[in-house]
């Protein structure tokens, strides 16, 4: 992996915590749960092209299903960056230490990204919980 690409990872992911970041604040006439969805949505890109091709296809995506794919996304990133680490350790010629602390760098992103969803959500569900009746 060249330094430019590297580089680019990094700013891709700096844009999504960004992107993050403005969702999550509460803004004046915006739902907390959409702000939710839409922090889940660009946690994963993927996710989010999923979602569009089954729109479109008629069929709608539950909230659980989008942070499943969220969750297995994380996973996977944290995953590939465990297997990276391992790899170097083992003495792997083809990865490259900015590989692996990249890749680490990106799965702690991810996984503090998710953190604060859920700590979002659980937030939501208690001040749904505690509306008067």
């Amino acid at each position: 992996m060249s330094d430019i690409t590297s580089r680019v990872d990094i700013n891709r992911v700096l844009m999504q915590m960004r992107e993050m970041r403005t969702q999550i604040q509460p803004q004046q006439g915006h739902d907390l749960m959409a702000s939710q969805v839409g922090s889940i949505d660009s946690l994963n890109g993927a996710a989010r092209s999923d979602l569009v091709n089954a729109s479109s296809a008629g069929e709608r995506s539950s909230f659980s299903d989008l942070l499943k794919q969220a969750v297995d996304s994380v996973n996977e990133t944290q995953v590939r960056s465990s297997e990276m680490q391992t790899a170097y350790e083992m003495g792997d010629g083809s990865v490259d230490i900015t590989q692996v602390m990249i890749q680490m760098q990106k799965a702690s992103v991810s996984f503090e990204a998710m953190t604060q969803v859920r700590n979002r959500l659980v937030s939501a569900y208690q001040d749904i919980m505690n509306m008067p009746l």
